[in-house]
């Protein structure tokens, strides 16, 4: 992409966020708005403030199971491990099933090196192929 581009995205990225904070604070529980709004704080580096609003998500919608996945993707950015994985098994134990996503979801490659990520997709794995059967 060209810098030109790239400076347009960001200040387009700008506008947007700052579009949904306003509107999130005028309809503080409307679900899409909080999780449009957390995906653009990750998507824009501003992992606090998309973990406080996936941390909110997952008090809204306890049974999500991409809630408690993206909270585990936001533990994981902010350098929380422990709380990534409660939450990614969380997410497994709600139904996620998507083991190819989270093998390569860059989000979590600051767990690669933690032998409970590999436990993880082990057991992702073989309930994938499970339910499959």
């Amino acid at each position: 992409m060209s810098k030109d581009r790239t400076n347009g995205r960001a200040g387009h990225d700008a506008v947007e966020l700052s579009f949904l904070q306003k509107i999130s604070k005028r309809l503080p529980e409307d679900l899409e708005i909080l999780q449009a709004l957390a995906d653009l704080y990750t998507k824009t580096g501003k992992y606090e403030e998309g973990l406080a609003v996936d941390e909110k998500l997952s008090h809204l919608l306890p049974n999500d199971d991409l809630v408690w996945y993206n909270l585990g993707c936001s533990y994981a950015l902010t350098n929380h491990p422990d709380e990534a994985f409660e939450a990614l098994t969380n997410a497994v134990e709600l139904g996620y099933g998507d083991y190819d996503w989270m093998k390569t979801d860059s989000d979590l490659n600051g767990l690669h090196n933690d032998p409970r990520f590999e436990s993880l997709l082990s057991w992702l794995y073989t309930a994938c192929n499970e339910e499959e059967m």
